[in-house]
C-alpha cells in the first residue's frame, strides 16, 4: 500500500491511494485456484460417481450405511484436527506485505520505522529461521500444522474405540468390520502427517499441485477400492466395506508420498523446513518456546469450537439417522445425498475454498485501528455479490429441474432396487436443499475469514441454538411422522435457512462498519430467470406422464433443460 509523507509540519497529508496490484495477484491466484480446484472435484468426483456404479451393483443398502459411519468418523477426525488450523493459517500475511514500508507521518514515525527496519535485520539466532522473513513464515505455518498431529492422533484412537463400543451386533458381525475400522485409523494418521506439506501448498496457492496430488490419490482409491470388490466377487467372498478401508488408506498414503514429493524442493530452496524449527523474533511474546505463534494458536483456538460446533451441525444429519434411523434408511438417505451433493462438491466447494482464502488475504487489517482498507471491503463485497447471483441462477436450474431428472438418473445408473426403497423421493427432495447448502458455504467463508475471536464465539453460541431446533425437527420428522431420509432433508433445510440469515445479518453489519455495502439487487434474479424456471418445471411436471424409465427420458429431460439455459 502506498504511504504518505507530510510537506511540512503544518500541511495536510495526501490521502493514501489505494494500491491495487496486490489484490490483481490475490485475485488472479484465487481464480486460477478455483479453475484448478473446480477441474480436481469434477475429475475426482467422475472417478468416485464411475466406481459408486459398479459398487452399487454389488453392495446393499446395510453395507452402504455401515460405510457411512466410518466415513463420518475419518471426516470427524480430520475436521476436528485441522480445519479450525487451516482457517487461521490462511489469515497469515502474504509474502508480499513482507517487505512494504512502514507508514510515516512524523519525524518520531520515522524513528520507529528505523528501529523496526534495524530489527528485521539483525541475524536470527544459530539454528533458527528469522519470522520476518519469508522462509520464517512459512516455517510459522509449518510448525503449527503439527498440532493437527499432535491432537488428531489421539483423538483418532479415542473416537474409535468409541465407535466400536457404541455400534450394534448387526454392525459388529459385518465381515471385515474390525479390520476395516483399525485401517481407516491408519489413514487417518497418514492424513494427519500430510498436514505440514499441505499448509504450503495451500497457503503459497499452488493450486495445480493440489489439483495434481488429489487427483492422482483419488484415481488410486477408485482402482483400488474396485479391484478389491471384483475380486471379492470372482472368490465368491464377503468383503463387507473392507473395499472402502482398503481404498482409503490407499488414497492417504498417495497423498503423503506425494505431497511430500512435492514440497521437499520447494522447502530446500525457501530456507524453511517441513520439521519443526526454532523461529527467531524480535518480539518473545509472539512466539511460544519460539516455536508457535501466539496470536495464531489463540485465533485457532477460537475457530476451533466454532469448527466444532459447525461440524455437529454439518454432519447432525448422519448423526440423527445413525441414531434414529435403520441400516437401511441410512443407505438410502447416504445414496441421496452422495448424488445430491455432487454439484456441491465440484463447483460449491471449490469456489468456497478460494474465496475463502482470498477473503482472508483481501480483508486483513491494513490500519493502525486494525480495520481493512475500505476500497478492498467493496471489492470483497462486489466479489460476494457475483457470487451470490452465480449461485441464484445455479439454484432455479436445480429447482426447476432437479426433482423430475434425478429419480430418472438414479433409476438408470443404480438400478430400480434403490428407486424401490424410496431413494428416488429423497433425491428429489434433496434438490430443494442444494441452492441453501451453496449459499451457506460462501457466506460463511467469508465469515470465517473476517471475524474476531468474539465474533466467532457468538457465532458458535447461535449455530448451537440452531442445531438444537435442528435434533427437534429431526426428532419429529424421523421419530413422530415417520418421514425416514427424506424428513431429515427437510430437517436440515430448516437448520440451513436460519444459518444463512444469521450470516447475512452479520455481513451486512461488518460491511457498514468498514465502508462496503452490498445491495439486494444485485443479486437478485430478474423476473425472466423465474419465469423460466416456473415454465421449465411445469414442463417436465407434464412430461413425467409420457417416461418410459429408459434412456429416452435423459433426451426428454435434457430438451426442456437446454431451453432453460437459454432462457437463463
Amino acid at each position: 500500500m502506498a504511504t504518505t509523507t507530510a510537506k511540512s509540519p503544518t500541511s495536510e497529508p495526501k490521502p493514501e491511494k489505494y494500491d491495487k496490484k496486490p489484490e490483481r495477484s490475490l485475485l488472479s491466484a484465487s481464480a486460477q485456484g478455483a479453475t484448478f480446484l473446480i477441474l480436481l472435484q469434477i475429475g475426482s468426483r467422475a472417478l468416485t460417481f464411475g466406481v459408486n456404479q459398479v459398487l452399487l451393483r454389488y453392495l446393499s443398502p446395510e453395507l452402504l450405511g455401515i460405510s457411512t459411519q466410518l466415513e463420518l468418523y475419518l471426516i470427524s477426525v480430520l475436521y476436528f484436527a485441522r480445519e479450525s488450523l487451516r482457517i487461521a493459517l490462511q489469515r497469515q500475511s502474504w509474502s508480499y506485505n513482507t517487505n512494504q514500508k512502514p507508514e510515516t507521518k512524523s519525524d518520531g514515525g520515522r524513528r520507529d520505522a528505523k528501529k523496526a527496519m534495524e530489527e528485521r535485520e539483525k541475524p536470527p539466532l544459530k539454528g533458527s529461521i528469522d519470522a520476518n522473513s519469508p522462509a520464517g513464515e512459512l516455517q510459522t505455518i509449518v510448525n503449527l500444522s503439527y498440532f493437527s498431529i499432535y491432537f488428531g492422533v489421539p483423538l483418532a484412537f479415542g473416537l474409535g474405540k468409541l465407535y466400536l463400543r457404541s455400534t450394534t451386533p448387526e454392525i459388529r458381525e459385518t465381515p471385515y468390520f474390525r479390520e476395516s475400522l483399525d485401517m481407516y485409523g491408519v489413514a487417518i494418521v497418514f492424513e494427519l502427517i500430510t498436514e505440514p506439506a499441505f499448509v504450503v501448498v495451500q497457503h503459497k496457492m499452488f493450486y495445480k499441485t493440489r489439483a495434481m496430488v488429489e487427483t492422482a490419490a483419488t484415481l488410486v482409491r477408485c482402482l483400488v477400492t474396485c479391484g478389491i470388490v471384483m475380486l471379492a466377487s470372482v472368490a465368491k467372498d464377503d468383503a463387507g466395506v473392507l473395499p472402502f478401508a482398503v481404498g482409503q488408506w490407499a488414497y492417504a498414503s498417495t497423498l503423503f508420498f506425494m505431497y511430500y514429493w512435492q514440497v521437499w524442493k520447494i522447502a530446500s530452496n525457501g530456507g524453511f523446513s517441513l520439521i519443526s524449527m526454532p523461529i527467531s523474533s524480535s518480539d518473545k511474546s509472539q512466539y511460544i518456546m519460539s516455536y508457535f505463534s501466539r496470536p495464531l494458536l489463540i485465533l485457532g483456538g477460537s475457530l476451533f469450537v466454532q469448527s466444532a460446533v459447525k461440524h455437529i451441525l454439518t454432519q447432525g444429519d448422519s448423526l440423527l439417522i445413525a441414531t434414529f434411523a435403520s441400516l437401511q434408511d441410512q443407505g438410502v438417505y447416504a445414496l441421496a445425498s452422495n448424488y445430491g451433493g455432487l454439484v456441491a462438491r465440484m463447483l460449491f466447494q471449490p469456489i468456497e475454498e478460494s474465496s475463502r482464502n482470498l477473503f482472508a488475504k483481501m480483508l486483513s487489517p491494513t490500519t493502525k485501528d486494525k480495520k481493512p482498507d475500505s476500497g478492498r471491503v467493496q471489492s470483497a463485497a462486489n466479489i460476494l455479490a457475483d457470487i451470490i447471483k452465480l449461485y441464484v441462477l445455479i439454484s432455479i436450474v436445480a429447482a426447476a429441474l432437479g426433482p423430475e431428472v434425478a429419480p430418472v438418473l438414479l433409476r438408470i445408473f443404480a438400478g430400480s432396487r434403490w428407486i424401490s426403497v424410496g431413494a428416488g423421493a429423497v433425491l428429489s427432495t434433496y434438490c430443494y436443499y442444494i441452492p441453501l447448502l451453496a449459499l451457506n458455504g460462501v457466506t460463511e467463508a467469508f465469515i470465517s475469514s473476517v471475524a474476531t475471536g468474539t465474533e466467532l464465539h457468538k457465532q458458535s453460541v447461535w449455530m448451537s441454538v440452531f442445531s438444537l431446533g435442528f435434533a427437534g425437527a429431526g426428532y419429529m420428522f424421523l421419530r413422530v411422522l415417520g418421514w425416514g431420509a427424506q424428513g431429515l432433508v427437510w430437517a436440515n433445510f430448516v437448520n440451513m435457512a436460519l444459518r444463512i440469515l444469521w450470516s447475512t445479518i452479520f455481513i451486512a453489519g461488518y460491511l457498514q462498519r468498514n465502508g462496503g455495502s452490498l445491495e439486494l439487487s444485485s443479486i437478485m434474479p430478474n423476473v425472466g430467470s423465474v419465469a423460466a424456471g416456473v415454465v421449465a418445471r411445469a414442463a417436465l411436471a407434464r412430461q413425467k406422464k409420457t417416461f418410459t424409465g429408459d434412456v429416452s427420458d435423459i433426451t426428454k429431460c435434457s430438451a426442456v433443460g437446454g431451453a432453460l439455459f437459454v432462457l437463463l
